[in-house]
């Protein structure tokens, strides 16, 4: 098994979960153990400084806390990206990954250019992902540091689709039922 740590998954048209429809999951880990994610486009209507202020120095309080998953609701992770890499928890992708849940927040805020905070996130047991891959629910693309902080992470599903062209840029389009069209 390759690790598909640092690579969008992109939900595929036939992917009717609500927790993952038209989802843009960033892998942090994928291990024989399994894999963890963070959905990127779905931010929620609460800000960071409503919900969580003391995460002010990480994440801007006016910035909206993220909906990672439908795993552990209640937990909340940062996605940062780095000054140095080696402080994070897991490295996803060149500089950007997870703060460690043992980091102060104050020691951690000079050594963070930005952050991004999540509640939840995805999860796949042993192989599950690689069986949702075959079944073609998931479509991947390489991780950019602009699709983990993106300024429209409503459009992402669209955009990251469009960006992979051919007949990707095709489903981008499709409407959300095309049953309707």
């Amino acid at each position: 098994m390759e690790s598909l740590r640092g690579q969008l998954l992109i939900a595929g048209p036939s992917l009717l979960d609500p927790n993952f429809w038209r989802t843009v999951v960033l892998i942090v880990e994928h291990t024989d153990d399994g894999a963890l994610g963070l959905v990127l486009n779905r931010p929620s209507e609460t800000t960071v400084g409503e919900a969580v202020p003391q995460l002010e120095v990480l994440v801007s309080s006016d910035e909206q806390l993220f909906i990672g998953g439908p795993v552990q609701p209640s937990s909340v992770i940062i996605l940062a990206e780095f000054e140095d890499p080696s402080e994070a928890a897991l490295i996803a992708f060149d500089d950007v990954g997870v703060l460690s849940s043992g980091t102060s927040i104050e020691q951690a805020g000079p050594r963070v250019r930005r952050g991004r905070a999540f509640v939840g996130h995805a999860g796949w047991g042993p192989a599950q992902l690689d069986s949702e891959l075959e079944r073609g629910d998931w479509i991947l693309e390489d991780a950019r540091l602009q699709d983990a902080f993106s300024s429209e992470p409503r459009a992402l599903w669209i955009e990251v689709l469009t960006r992979k062209g051919g007949s990707y840029a095709l489903i981008a389009r499709m409407p959300p039922d095309p049953s309707v069209n």
